[in-house]
């Protein structure tokens, strides 16, 4: 079938009743966060409900961790129907059947997670035969099919939420902690109620790595349409994102790239910080991405578009130029031809700090690899850092760490090259006009394309390129700079993340680069831009944080312990800390850290070193001590450098 991929739609998905809203099919993407309260205390839960309303949330979650909690929500319910507040209000759900079973009397929607709903998570490699494997379906279809009569008599719908960290050890025994494993885990209970003659089902596959949830999202749009013909609407979230802005790059990175694939009906940014504080940040995301005017695939045409999306992290090869390329660590760029003047102080804005004592450079973890600049700079530039000029400029003398940077004018009527690095800046609005020239060229010189992306729209056409590219064996080495102008800086973020992310996430990258915005910020574009690699996985400059955000389960103050923690780890290059409010979020959602930070009871912390607990309810006061002669004895802790 002839399918043209190179536009945006949106997957069709079922239509579902949430209470007064309705989720799914063409209707638009649906903001909602989780309340941080004990569920027992009715004035703080509604007060705060109250807020994200306020806010724009469009749906709130509350924890019902047992019937007490779940036989609350009524009394909640009711006080907010009294203010004439018609929020839809979901029962988050872990470990217990029975608190889902009372919450689903009461509530519009209940949150199911498939691997702990009815198994116990042992972390123990057990095999499982055909036999005994559907065995433990049956079970599953025993306990689960009274909360489908529950929610058929009540209209109340049911989010089946796979997270990557918490996937039972039948699964594990035949999947692996990997995507296939996460979509299963959903398929099992989607079968169930659709055996029932249930649709009322929202979908969610969560996890804390940008790269893990991508993959799982788009296989279990593939794997429903294949299977059922249909699919169900996506909640979309990258769990445990952390606080601030890692938090919000990480969240647009996993999320952004969904909805520019066109999959997505309602939008969870889960941050270690108020609820209200999310919905912004949902709301950025579907405005900056979804344009006003759209069509939806039709499913047969939607398994095909699938088959251009990756459902597996594999960078593409390119031929090396220069330090780009070749599978080499992704370059960091920062395009600064539109400041007027560039002195010696503002590379300490990007990782190079000069020593007028030393007479020397000192270069930081965050030191950008190239800049582009309108000329040369009158001053010793540092080893490590490479600046792109225009070619007008570059021929007429040529300087150590300087090289061109073509428009394609310029590129066409070229006399001189360098020998090391040529860069050629396109414009897709101008693409035709490359194809032959870049054809002609392609081994004359070591030459790097820049991919300059004013919209969303012209990604696209982008991924046509690059997909084109792949057929005919063109390996040049690229590079993707987004340069929309958005309102503010928090916006600019968010598009930076998703475009940005969906890019590396698609294995296209051997460099990305963010524009020069004012000379105020400086170092937060640089800071990002390496959060974005990060997010991404594909270039580590600093600690990892996999933070909870907090709910009506979290045993201490969230967003100051792990401000502590940050302030005592941020210099461990690498490393990956999971800082978790209870044992619901404990040794399964934090998934791929290398050291967890758990709540385990009032004032108790445990210590876990991946998944197995090293140091049990340790005093609360004294816990970050704890963590870091923890980090001590592993051999991974280093002294923090002096200022």
């Amino acid at each position: 079938m002839d399918v043209n991929p190179y536009f945006y739609k949106r997957l069709k998905t079922k239509e579902v009743q949430i209470g007064p809203l309705l989720l799914g099919g063409k209707h638009s993407i649906i903001a909602q966060t989780m309340t941080t309260p004990d569920t027992m205390d009715t004035e703080a839960s509604v007060q705060q409900i109250i807020e994200c309303k306020e806010a724009g949330a469009e749906m709130v979650r509350l924890t019902a961790p047992s019937k007490k909690e779940a036989a609350h929500l009524e009394v909640i319910k009711q006080r907010l129907r009294k203010e004439h507040n018609d929020l839809p209000l979901v029962a988050d759900i872990h470990f217990t059947p029975n608190a889902a079973d009372v919450a689903a009397e009461f509530v519009e929607k209940v949150r199911v997670n498939p691997g702990n709903y009815v198994d116990r998570k042992r972390f123990e490699h057990i095999e499982y035969t055909d036999e005994t494997y559907q065995e433990e379906i049956q079970r599953i279809e025993k306990r689960f099919v009274p909360l489908l009569d529950i929610c058929k008599k009540n209209n109340t719908a049911i989010r089946i939420g796979t997270n990557h960290g918490s996937l039972s050890d039948r699964i594990m025994s035949r999947y692996g902690d990997t995507p296939m494993g996460m979509v299963e885990s959903a398929m099992e209970f989607i079968r169930i109620a659709r055996n029932e003659e249930f649709h009322n089902i929202v979908i969610s596959m969560k996890s804390s790595n940008p790269q893990v949830m991508v993959q799982a999202y788009r296989l279990l749009v593939k794997t429903m349409l294949e299977e059922f013909g249909e699919a169900y609407p996506l909640h979309l979230g990258v769990t445990e994102a952390g606080d601030g802005e890692d938090g919000r790059i990480k969240s647009a990175v996993g999320i952004g790239t969904l909805l520019i694939d066109g999959i997505g009906d309602t939008i969870r940014v889960s941050l270690t910080e108020d609820p209200s504080a999310e919905i912004p940040v949902c709301r950025n995301l579907a405005d900056i991405i979804q344009p006003k005017d759209y069509e939806l695939w039709e499913n047969e045409d939607m398994i095909h578009y699938l088959e251009h999306l990756p459902t597996e992290y594999k960078r593409k090869q390119s031929r090396r130029v220069h330090n780009i390329g070749a599978g080499q660590v992704p370059v960091a760029c920062l395009d600064w031809t539109k400041k007027e003047v560039i002195s010696k102080d503002d590379l300490k804005n990007i990782g190079y700090i000069y020593s007028e004592e030393l007479d020397k450079w000192n270069i930081g973890d965050l030191a950008t690899d190239y800049i582009f600049a309108s000329k040369f700079l009158d001053f010793s530039l540092p080893g490590t850092l490479l600046v792109g000029i225009p070619y007008e400029k570059w021929k007429k003398e040529e300087k150590d760490n300087y090289f061109p940077v073509f428009d394609f004018t310029s590129f066409k009527n070229a006399t001189k090259f360098s020998n090391k690095l040529n860069i050629l800046k396109v414009n897709l609005k101008e693409w035709e006009n490359y194809q032959e020239e870049l054809l002609h060229l392609q081994n004359a010189h070591p030459i790097a394309i820049r991919f300059d992306i004013y919209s969303f729209e012209e990604l696209y056409k982008l991924r046509g390129i690059l997909e084109s590219w792949e057929n005919e064996k063109k390996d040049f080495p690229v590079l993707f700079q987004y340069k929309g102008q958005e309102e503010d800086l928090d916006k600019s973020i968010i598009a930076w993340s998703a475009f940005l992310g969906y890019i590396i996430l698609s294995g296209w990258m051997d460099g990305i680069g963010l524009p020069y915005l004012n000379e105020e910020s400086l170092d937060k574009v640089n800071q990002i831009m390496f959060s974005i690699l990060q997010a991404t996985r594909a270039r580590i400059s600093k600690t990892e944080y996999i933070s909870c955000p907090s709910c009506g389960r979290t045993l201490f103050d969230l967003q100051e312990t792990t401000a502590k923690v940050r302030a005592r780890t941020h210099h461990l290059k690498g490393l990956k800390i999971a800082i978790m409010g209870c044992i619901v979020n404990g040794p399964g959602e934090m998934a791929d850290a290398d050291f967890g930070y758990v709540g385990s009871g009032p004032g108790k912390i445990t210590l876990y070193k991946n998944k197995e607990v090293v140091k049990r309810n340790i005093d609360s006061e004294v816990a970050v001590d704890e963590l870091i002669e923890l980090l001590k004895e592993n051999g991974v802790w280093v002294d923090p450098p002096q200022n």
